[in-house]
């Protein structure tokens, strides 16, 4: 038997409410498939399990708010739900057969899906759950559809989650600037090679398909960590432990306030095409609320890009337990000397902060040195 606990997704959760199952008892189910919806502060999370079995049972009912850890269910390892592949056909016995009458069974009723908060604020409101379709993540009932069919504003709502999502990041935060002597270290980069190659690149694909810059910066990142494994890994149990393969967290920030950092895996073995599309994926369902809970634990590092926001370079802090973080300013025209002569060109500001517990300054200067290199010759990438 296995148990299926409340995940933390990220290290300022301590608690997440069940708003659904997505599986039954007697339910076969298998690794990376999702079978539960949680919500946390940062929204509805799909919650994937993560070994083969049957489901024996239910601990967590769909409306209770349990903390990190808590037996949600318990997996049957060893049991595994016969599949129709795997049944033999029958084999018609001969002779007559008596008729055997079959009884019409009546049609399952669809289950609401609601959101715990939603469900309390409609028997508030007296709004009837059965009439509303649901704007969240699969169709589910939230706070904004009770509210919009109770013709109530639902402003206060959306600001209440971005605050209490601002209340979780500070709290990470917090403990991070606490805890982890942090260091800084900052560099400014030519862009101009890689914007270059992008425009030549880009002229060849359709408009959907197109390289954004930050695909480039996460490339080049990935790469230039593989020489410093210390700054990309996790500080855990009071000493390093270095992962074997760089999965970095993209900063991401949503459209209602606050952000959330999902991850995209094992960065330094995707193309640059690959990685485009996992990029517009990961993104689009964490504005959408469709985020998994594999998208917010994998992260072995976390990237902060301003993109085209217009500030030179941010100096971001390390999200615990990793150990270290980089930020990229916004991609700006300045002076910039070229052998002997003094040309505009496109640059982009480095910022590198890291765990003094894990790397130096000295370390640290060498990865942006490798990084800057990388970005001055995006065919390697």
């Amino acid at each position: 038997m296995g148990e299926f606990r409340m995940p933390s997704l990220g290290t300022d959760m301590v608690a997440g409410t069940l708003v659904e199952w997505r599986k039954k008892p007697g339910d076969q189910v298998r690794r990376g498939e999702i079978i539960a919806e949680v919500e946390t502060d940062k929204g509805a999370i799909e919650i994937e399990v993560f070994q083969d079995g049957t489901l024996d049972r239910i601990c967590v009912e769909p409306g209770q708010k349990v903390p990190v850890g808590t037996v949600l269910a318990v997996i049957d390892g060893a049991k595994l739900a016969t599949t129709p592949e795997n049944v033999a056909p029958a084999v018609p016995v001969s002779g007559p057969s008596p008729p055997q009458p079959v009884t019409p069974q009546p049609e399952a009723k669809e289950r609401v899906r609601v959101s715990p908060l939603a469900r309390r604020l409609a028997e508030e409101l007296g709004v009837a759950l059965g009439t509303l379709q649901g704007s969240g993540p699969g169709g589910v009932i939230v706070e904004a559809d009770i509210r919009a069919a109770a013709g109530t504003a639902h402003t206060d709502v959306s600001l209440d989650r971005s605050a209490r999502m601002r209340r979780a990041i500070a709290a990470a935060m917090t403990r991070s600037k606490r805890e982890i002597p942090h260091f800084y270290l900052m560099t400014t980069v030519d862009f101009g090679s890689a914007n270059r190659w992008l425009t030549e690149t880009n002229l060849a694909l359709r408009p959907a398909e197109r390289i954004l810059p930050a695909v480039l910066l996460l490339k080049a990142t990935a790469l230039a960590l593989l020489e410093f494994p210390e700054l990309n890994a996790r500080w855990e149990d009071d000493r390093l432990q270095p992962a074997s393969a760089v999965s970095i967290g993209v900063v991401t920030t949503l459209r209602g306030g606050g952000l959330v950092i999902p991850a995209i895996a094992q960065v330094n073995r995707k193309t640059l095409a690959g990685l485009m599309v996992e990029l517009r994926d990961v993104v689009g369902r964490a504005r959408a609320g469709r985020l998994r809970s594999s998208d917010l634990t994998e992260a072995t590092i976390t990237v902060s890009s301003l993109g085209e926001r217009g500030a030179d370079a941010v100096f971001p802090v390390i999200y615990p337990p990793q150990t270290a973080i980089v930020g990229f300013g916004s991609i700006v025209e300045r002076p910039w000397a070229v052998g002997e002569q003094i040309m505009v060109r496109p640059v982009i500001s480095v910022t590198l902060a890291a765990d003094h517990r894990a790397s130096d300054g000295h370390r640290g200067a060498h990865f942006l040195e490798a990084l800057t290199a990388l970005l001055q010759e995006p065919n390697r990438l």
